[in-house]
């Protein structure tokens, strides 16, 4: 069974798979160059049109693997010299173009960019289109299309250009650091940093006999990943590779549902704070809103919080399918709970890089959470798990009226009906990746089949309510 959706994806593991085994090897430093040598060998390009390019771009990627330029705070970066092969032209008409009588396009474009030949074949002035895609709407024949690069369409907050070598560049006073872009590139010229070998660092000095432990916290997304194993297997593969006890992240969204319910009732309007990419969109694009985002730290940071301040010498890392939480653990309000981020992707080269066959493992077991606080990693579970502590607590006097934002286009329609006060809604779940969590960037698999995988793995769930869950740790 494939292990992840695209060959992007695998030359990306390929590269954190060889840093990770020379890490744990301590020979990184000696061998770092002949990384790009073992990955492409030979004279034979297999990508590119040189091997020298491929190994160039490649020693790029070991870079971003190893933690990328310290200078730029944000986690997505561009790989310059790979994007180099993506048009550039906007909304242009093709020759599917008939010269019709109709002429719609002319008649819906408030900028006058179209005009007509003498066979009434159209054309787009560039100087004067804005590329609002009105006239590729009402094209009877679809002739009218946009070349935009799959990275700006990708983005959908508008914070990737062009730079003058027409290589994608990215606003990072707009960027939320969602990675749709990463995992859009058909190219890998997009790319989110690694802290794998902090996390191996950390690993190799807790077998050396440092005195701290170290904690595996899982996003509940997991239980849609590693298809080819099952989840305890996963578990105890963690345990394997160090990690002294492994906890569910979906045991904060316990503790943040049950905490937002009562500020959500105590307000009376509320948009959720789980998601550090729509937070981060809130306070760049609708910054007025920022004091309606709740007060709760997201679940990987509460259930991190309680970890620190409960067990000494603790040490946590979290893993799941985000980008943004890599962003978000860099935040002064969270870096005091969060050792180390990483995504799914390169947890599947950890494992690989000690030959670690989690197929081969017994079974391990998560019960720490609620079947409310599990499902909190697709699109309307968090709405869920509100309305049920609602519920538990008894607060009867408050009715949840609640919009869950299925991507980030949904996050700015809520956000803008809710800036002109015309949102009939109370609450706002916002979840900037389509599905939510299991749409995050750095999964291995994307698809409609994992949203049923999370609410089997919730259905799975030892305590049932989510008071139960919490009670453990009072």
């Amino acid at each position: 069974m494939r292990k992840f959706d695209t060959k992007v994806q695998h030359l990306k593991y390929k590269v954190l798979r060889e840093v990770a085994k020379h890490a744990w090897a301590d020979t990184l430093l000696e061998n770092v160059m002949d990384i790009p040598l073992k990955i492409v060998p030979g004279n034979q390009p297999t990508m590119r049109c040189c091997v020298y390019k491929e190994r160039a771009i490649l020693g790029e990627r070991v870079k971003l693997a190893m933690g990328g330029n310290a200078e730029d705070t944000n986690v997505i970066q561009v790989i310059d010299i790979a994007c180099d092969e993506c048009p550039v032209g906007g909304y242009e008409v093709t020759n599917a173009c008939r010269g019709c009588l109709a002429h719609r396009c002319e008649d819906v474009c408030k900028r006058g960019a179209i005009s007509f030949d003498h066979n009434h074949v159209a054309h787009i002035d560039k100087t004067k289109c804005v590329e609002c895609g009105a006239c590729a709407k009402v094209c009877p024949y679809t002739a009218i299309v946009s070349r935009k690069r799959p990275c700006q369409n990708a983005c959908k907050i508008k914070a990737i250009s062009m730079d003058e070598n027409k290589a994608a560049k990215i606003d990072n006073s707009k960027c939320t650091s969602c990675g749709a872009c990463v995992y859009q590139c058909p190219f890998g010229a997009i790319t989110d940093k690694s802290y794998i070998l902090n996390v191996i660092d950390l690993l190799k000095k807790s077998e050396q006999g440092r005195n701290y432990r170290i904690y595996a916290l899982v996003a509940p997304s997991i239980s849609s990943q590693f298809t080819y194993a099952k989840l305890g297997q996963v578990i105890t593969g963690l345990k394997t590779l160090g990690f002294h006890t492994v906890v569910e992240a979906a045991l904060g969204a316990d503790m943040v549902a049950y905490s937002e319910s009562k500020e959500l009732a105590e307000k009376g309007f509320l948009t959720s704070s789980c998601c550090p990419a729509f937070v981060s969109y809130v306070k760049s694009a609708f910054p007025d809103l920022a004091p309606f985002v709740s007060h709760n730290l997201s679940p990987m940071a509460t259930i991190a919080k309680y970890i620190k301040e409960t067990t000494k010498n603790s040490k946590i890392v979290f893993i799941g399918p985000c980008t943004a939480k890599k962003a978000e653990a860099q935040l002064e309000s969270v870096k005091p709970y969060i050792d180390a981020v990483l995504t799914f992707e390169e947890l599947q080269a950890l494992f690989d890089s000690k030959e670690i066959d989690i197929t081969q493992l017994e079974e391990g077991v998560l019960d720490n959470a609620s079947y409310y606080g599990r499902i909190f990693a697709r699109c309307g579970g968090l709405a869920d798990a509100v309305a049920q502590a609602l519920k538990e607590q008894d607060i009867n006097n408050f009715e949840l009226k609640a919009v869950s934002c299925d991507g980030i286009e949904a996050c700015r329609m809520a956000l803008l009906k809710k800036s002109k006060n015309v949102l009939d809604a109370n609450f706002i779940e916002g979840m900037a990746c389509i599905g939510g969590c299991i749409g995050g960037a750095g999964c291995l698999t994307h698809g409609e089949k994992n949203k049923a995988e999370v609410d089997k793995y919730g259905k799975e769930a030892y305590e049932k309510t989510i008071s139960d869950a919490i009670s453990v740790l009072k």
